[in-house]
């Protein structure tokens, strides 16, 4: 008896659908696992290719397994509720704490992604907010390259296949033709090999593009205030924001400032790794970055984003300062962030609230971070590609 099978046009690929669930398992243990992954701050100011161990729940096949099928009529104490589970497994399975069990628990195995890996499964459909394509910079990039003909040298990977194979075809005619003319007696050899004068190469030549052009300014707060926990959540927000950027972007500039009561550009290294004291004017912070911007980069030609990472306790006699400089920064910002971290519950005078009462440009946003949980959440909230007023 013939068997006949329903006509299926597209190919059913089984390690496709594998690697599907696999990704979606990964990011799946990324973004649990986030704050974990954080928390190790041995990862910070780390490469793009930093390596980093996270759990996976094992790939299984759907099947039917056997029960608990066993025979009997359970019995409560009589003082059970309605929903409460009598006779169960709890016991058996090593739940609670109930001593060892013998059921079979969950595959769990360790897979290595890279710094990398995280941002992208991340920040995929994120971007910096409001960014202005027509801003060019003046440095012309020559990273662009463009085919410009044919060489008879070359490397393997610029191997131009279909001209080398029009260089056979003309050779192999032109000795057909001189065969004719001698007179003599072609041999048919079949097969006609390619020789080195046959092959030609993609000649490239660099041509130059002006990029859109962006300048992204950490301002971060060093203070007495900022303690160890606090100073760890700012690093880990802004290495976060870091990577994402080096990752997505080309060509944009990082600067890196950090303040007490006063303020100074500083190299990436000191900005992740050293620390300060001191008293807090947030406002020579804000004053420094202005200076930055007026000298180096013009908002006619830039895309200009701030962050700023501070617990929000401020010198009093200077918040009047911090308002007028962030008003300032807003309105040369595409994008103007603060992030508050662990306010502290002894100060009235926090500047989340002060600046949601002072600020209302639509460009500003605020966050608050109180815990290591909240560093994904707060990072995706600033840049969503649909930006809206914080």
């Amino acid at each position: 008896m013939a068997i006949f099978r329903d006509l299926n046009p597209i190919e059913h690929d089984r390690s496709v659908e594998d690697r599907r669930r696999h990704r979606q398992l990964v990011e799946k243990s990324i973004k649990k696992n986030l704050a974990d992954i954080i928390s190790e701050e041995s990862i910070i100011g780390e490469s793009k290719n930093k390596k980093i161990k996270i759990p996976i729940r094992g790939l299984k096949e759907y099947q039917f397994i056997y029960g608990n099928n066993s025979s009997g009529v359970s019995s409560g104490s009589g003082n059970e509720k309605r929903g409460d589970k009598i006779g169960s497994a709890e016991k058996r399975s090593g739940k609670g704490n109930q001593g060892a069990g013998d059921q079979e628990g969950e595959d769990i195995y360790e897979t290595e992604v890279t710094i990398e890996d995280v941002i992208n499964y991340l920040f995929e459909d994120l971007d910096l907010p409001d960014f202005d394509k027509n801003k060019l910079s003046e440095i012309i990039s020559q990273s662009s390259k463009k085919k410009s003909g044919y060489q008879r040298k070359g490397i393997p990977p610029r191997l131009a296949k279909k001209r080398s194979m029009v260089e056979k075809i003309k050779r192999r005619q032109s000795m057909k033709k001189t065969q004719r003319e001698e007179h003599l007696e072609e041999e048919n050899t079949g097969r006609v090999p390619f020789i080195e004068d046959d092959l030609r190469y993609q000649r490239i030549k660099e041509t130059k593009e002006r990029e859109s052009n962006a300048v992204v300014l950490c301002i971060m707060d060093v203070s007495g205030s900022m303690d160890q926990i606090r100073k760890y959540l700012a690093r880990s927000f802004f290495f976060l924001l870091h990577q994402f950027i080096k990752i997505k972007y080309f060509d944009v500039e990082i600067i890196f400032i950090a303040h007490s009561t006063t303020a100074m550009e500083v190299s990436e290294k000191e900005f992740f790794h050293k620390g300060e004291s001191g008293g807090t004017y947030i406002s020579s912070g804000y004053k420094k970055a202005l200076e930055i911007i007026e000298q180096r980069y013009s908002p006619e030609k830039w895309n200009i984003y701030a962050f700023h990472v501070s617990d929000g306790e401020n010198w009093e006699q200077d918040n009047n300062e911090a308002v007028k400089y962030a008003k300032a920064l807003c309105s040369l910002c595409n994008l103007f962030a603060f992030a508050e971290v662990m306010p502290s519950p002894y100060y009235k005078g926090s500047l989340i609230k002060i600046f949601s009462d002072e600020i209302k440009a639509d460009n500003y946003t605020v966050v608050s971070i109180v815990n290591k949980e909240d560093l994904w959440p707060s990072l995706k909230k600033i840049l969503k590609k649909e930006y809206e007023a914080g």
